[in-house]
């Protein structure tokens, strides 16, 4: 007897040893059942998914000797004749072979006629999309109104080319793609049956392989039994289909995550002796990643299907959710551009050494990954890391004497250039009029280089402090939301600042008020002889970039100076409430994801070390355990002390530190606005050139 090939051998004969499709069968099944039948069905989906299979089932299930049923009995002559392909009242039909006008006219000439053996007379027509037009026309009208003993059964690959008036008159069923679970567990269920001893990974090659096709993988199945022999191998699965072995994968991986440049081209290197298609590596690599960030996220959800489910938790646990992330976008990226690189391996290995290059910002932690040179920084260390602290000019004691008036000794811009400590110089005034003295707290970042424009109005301030004294402006109202009493001054958009009294100062407060910056006062001003207007020439206070939110207009009344290296002082855990969580979750300085959710939280209670966040609802999506410790390790590192937090869900009843940021930044938005229509000179040009001022492009500047 000769070999039957699988795919033959296990075609279903019946509507429960279809695997999938359950959407279809439901359908078909309760019509039977019910004696609700359509003249026209019609089946669509790709190659191997069972269209054909399901025609030839419901033609049995109509013409089975026990009667119209959905659960034919396979035992009568109708049922046998069809599983056989001989029986006289089924005609199958090959439209891609009988596309002629000439043909459909032959095959309608028989409708009119009574079937000669079953209940009903079943045209079958596969690829009917290759009919032609004139063949679709001559079939319309008997499609539409056929005999009531004629049933007709339409498959195809591409339903898009069927005219309108075809599936019209037809019900249709759109079949699916097989996943390759479906797959895996019908080719285990049929070589248990074959008793072929075969490897769990093996299947799960074979059947991502199939992709979605079932009369595929029965056919790789044939071909990978008659290459590996007695066993179906993971091995030979692999040699026989030309892919590569997924250890050689996750090799790569792992070298990739270590942050090694010099381990992922050793491994690219090994890779390269198989000659692999690096499309298909890429491929591979992307479906691995995808499924450690399964693991991130719900651990439970990766199984042990393919027997890596080990190997994917532990690199689930040594890459950051951020750094997958942007791994898994780079190769998708690296896979499209693949085919314009040189040679496939050398973009192969520009993909991976991008993926090292860059990372995203603010991350905890990350793979150490000594790049060569020493001067580019590393490129795997969070960017906070790769900022040195400036370096701060020593303290000699000896100060420049100050030129005469006809001159400037230093240019705004120089002093912005290489000044990295504000110091406070007293400006020439009138002793009738008070002097707003702002103390701006040390900073360790690098000096910005100046612009053109920054250096114009340094130049232009200059001029202005020089022919007018200076007057304390209004004073205007910042405040933020927490209590100022416990919390201080705070300004998320720049340094803090210290308290300030609603009234100007006297002229004992102005002189009293340098003998608390002895460190900050230039030498020429500690002496305690008094000092007049003619012997001191004003001078501009640089400021930088970062300190431009510190500039106020109310004097300030015993002030401390603030250390170099510290925005202010820490809050003690005993004094941690509610009021201070959002300076305090500004300090702790986490970004990406998890500074996101610090962002939407709001402080719910504090019991000794406990600490009790309650994140908002809304943005609770990308929440996990992961996140909790890192902001827990956080909250320690700030008040030294061991910190138990837990993290609960609900609704907001505090303003939360983006909630805030957003207020702030909307009502910059709106004074800045306010500001420039209400100006005169605005309202001078508007009025002379009959302009209209566009609000919308209107921001406020730092």
């Amino acid at each position: 007897m000769s070999y039957q090939v699988l795919a033959r051998k296990w075609r279903p004969r019946n509507f429960k040893e279809l695997v999938g499709q359950v959407h279809v069968l439901q359908a078909l099944v309760n019509a039977l059942d019910n004696n609700r039948l359509h003249h026209a069905y019609l089946f669509t989906g790709t190659r191997g998914v069972g269209k054909t299979t399901i025609a030839r089932i419901l033609a049995k299930c109509l013409n089975c000797e026990t009667g119209v049923t959905s659960e034919p009995c396979g035992q009568c002559s109708a049922c046998k004749e069809i599983d056989e392909g001989r029986f006289v009242d089924l005609i199958e039909v090959d439209a891609a072979s009988r596309t002629r006008l000439e043909d459909t006219k032959e095959l309608l000439d028989n409708v009119q006629y009574a079937p000669t053996r079953g209940r009903f007379k079943v045209y079958l027509i596969d690829e009917v999309h290759m009919l032609s037009t004139h063949s679709f026309n001559a079939l319309l009208k008997t499609l539409e109104e056929p005999p009531p003993h004629i049933k007709f059964l339409l498959a195809t690959t591409d339903p898009h080319k069927l005219p309108i008036t075809i599936l019209s008159r037809c019900l249709q069923f759109s079949l699916k793609n097989m996943p390759p679970e479906k797959v895996v567990e019908h080719l285990e269920n049929v070589l248990k049956a074959e008793n072929v001893p075969f490897e769990m990974p093996a299947l799960w090659q074979l059947g991502r392989a199939a992709d979605g096709s079932m009369r595929d993988a029965l056919s790789l199945t044939d071909q990978a039994i008659a290459y590996c022999g007695d066993t179906l191998t993971s091995q030979g699965v692999t040699a026989m289909l030309g892919t590569i072995d997924q250890d050689q994968v996750y090799r790569v991986l792992d070298a990739l995550v270590s942050g090694q440049a010099g381990s992922v081209l050793q491994a690219v290197a090994e890779l390269a002796e198989h000659g692999p298609d690096y499309v298909a590596v890429l491929a591979d690599m992307l479906s691995a990643l995808h499924r450690v960030a399964l693991a991130q996220a719900v651990p439970d959800v990766v199984d042990n299907s393919q027997g890596d489910r080990e190997r994917i938790l532990q690199l689930a646990g040594q890459v950051t959710a951020e750094d997958l992330q942007l791994y898994y976008q780079t190769g998708l990226i690296g896979r499209r551009d693949l085919p314009l690189s040189p040679d496939p391996r050398s973009g192969f290995e520009m993909v991976l050494l991008r993926m090292l290059a860059f990372r995203p910002d603010g991350v905890p932690t990350a793979p150490s990954q000594p790049l060569p040179g020493g001067s580019a920084g590393n490129a795997s260390q969070p960017r906070e890391a790769q900022q040195a602290p400036a370096s701060q000019p020593e303290a000699t004691g000896e100060k420049e004497e100050p030129e005469p008036a006809g001159g400037i000794s230093q240019s705004p811009a120089a002093a912005l250039l290489n000044e990295t400590q504000v110091e406070t110089t007293p400006v020439a005034r009138p002793e009738s009029e008070p002097v707003a003295v702002v103390e701006a707290a040390q900073t360790n970042a690098q000096p910005q280089p100046a612009s053109a424009e920054a250096i114009e109005s340094a130049g232009a301030e200059v001029a202005v402090a020089e022919a007018e004294p200076v007057a304390a402006p209004q004073p205007q109202d910042d405040s933020p939301p927490w209590n100022d009493e416990t919390a201080g001054s705070y300004m998320p958009d720049g340094p803090p600042l210290s308290a300030y009294d609603d009234q100007p100062a006297s002229d004992e407060d102005y002189d009293n008020s340098y003998a608390v910056m002895p460190a900050v006062l230039p030498e020429r001003f500690r002496s305690d002889e008094p000092v007049s207007d003619t012997q001191v020439q004003p001078e501009p206070a640089p400021q930088p970039a970062s300190m431009a939110s510190a500039v106020t207009s109310q004097p300030v009344q015993n002030t401390a100076h603030v250390p170099a290296g510290e925005e202010r002082p820490k809050v003690p855990l005993a004094d941690f409430v509610p009021q201070q969580w959002i300076p305090i979750s500004e300090a702790l300085r986490i970004g990406g994801v998890t500074g996101a959710i610090v962002s939407n939280c709001e402080l719910a209670s504090v019991s000794g070390n406990q600490v009790v966040l309650r994140l908002d609802g809304a943005h609770d999506t990308l929440y996990s355990d992961v996140h909790r410790v890192r902001i827990q390790e956080a909250l320690s590192n700030y008040f030294e002390a061991g910190i138990s937090l837990e993290v609960e869900t609900g609704d907001i009843q505090t303003e939360t530190p983006a909630a805030y940021r957003e207020r702030r930044r909307l009502e910059r938005l709106a004074e800045a606005r306010e500001s420039f229509v209400n100006d005169d000179r605005v309202q001078a040009l508007v009025q002379a050139f009959s302009g209209t001022i566009q609000e919308h492009t209107i921001e406020p500047v730092g």
